[in-house]
């Protein structure tokens, strides 16, 4: 995968050159130091310049993600943009909005990963009155202005979403999306209109699922056969591969972060990416199917 040509775009009015697949490091199951060292020296050798993580990613583990980031690719820190999250608080029950919090947060994620700034400091989903009560906004602000932060994310959803667009304080919003979860389409063109980077989560849906699947992610594939998709797949094209350009094809999905475990399913994803977004019939026929079954963008105001 050396030297692979990935697309790129530029994360809203942040500047940042991304690529359009990135890294999520919330992966599912506790992998050995020596396999963590080969997953990440192939996201950065495969091109990918884009690994967002948070502080709370992996704790019930011996070494959490930011820690693997920090061991295995510090050394090579200019080669891609770094995005984590707070408010998370490890061992509490959900997640603490108080500017305490946030900074011992930031320092931590910044002492693990072994750098001295993050690229993107995202909140993780706090609701508009959690916001509210706990000034968040003004203790991101602080941050940049330390020069710890370069730039202002939220990992946020409907029906909070609209409000964090609104105050135009953030820089970039990490939103679900994907051809099976369309609630957020429309108003992911909404915010970008407004300069805001979009990095989406769930670009694959979490992949095809196999017989350990929650029924959530169960239902949610579950639209994938009802709508009849598999006879819009190219040959030899997996149904993960088919989502994933569905993804690309929106033209404001500037960077999809995609968690996996596995050099094998990494390879796949770049493989996918590389291949490019759907032709322009094919995406709007699978919008037209999922439309039928019910599976449609919620409309912006």
């Amino acid at each position: 995968m050396k030297g692979t040509s990935l697309p790129t775009a530029v994360l809203g009015r942040t500047g940042l050159e991304v690529t359009r697949l990135g890294f999520g490091s919330a992966i599912s199951r506790k992998l050995p130091d020596e396999e963590w060292g080969q997953l990440l020296g192939a996201v950065l050798d495969s091109g990918i310049k884009f690994i967002d993580t948070a502080n709370d990613y992996g704790v019930n583990w011996d070494v959490s993600a930011e820690e693997q980031i920090g061991k295995h690719i510090s050394g090579r820190r200019s080669e891609y943009t770094l995005a984590t999250k707070c408010g998370c608080a490890p061992g509490a029950d959900g997640h603490v909005w108080t500017k305490e919090n946030a900074f011992r947060g930031l320092h931590e994620s910044l002492k693990r990963m072994k750098t001295d700034y993050v690229d993107i400091m995202q909140y993780h989903n706090p609701t508009v009155d959690e916001a509210k009560s706990g000034d968040l906004i003004a203790v991101l602000q602080d941050m940049k202005a330390q020069g710890k932060v370069r730039w202002l994310g939220i990992s946020t959803t409907l029906p909070h979403l609209p409000y964090f667009l609104e105050t135009g304080v953030f820089d970039t919003f990490q939103i679900p999306y994907s051809a099976l979860e369309r609630q957020h389409e429309d108003w992911i063109s909404k915010s970008a209109e407004a300069g805001t980077g979009i990095i989406v989560r769930g670009g694959v849906a979490q992949g095809e699922p196999g017989t350990d699947a929650t029924e959530r992610r169960s239902e949610k594939w579950g639209k994938f056969e009802d709508a009849g998709l598999d006879e819009l797949r190219e040959e030899g094209e997996s149904r993960t591969t088919l989502i994933l350009r569905y993804t690309l094809a929106h033209p404001n999905a500037d960077t999809n972060i995609v968690g996996t475990s596995r050099v094998g399913h990494l390879t796949e994803n770049i493989a996918g990416i590389s291949k490019g977004p759907l032709s322009a019939d094919t995406y709007a026929e699978m919008k037209r199917r999922l439309d039928s079954v019910g599976e449609s963008p919620t409309e912006v105001d």
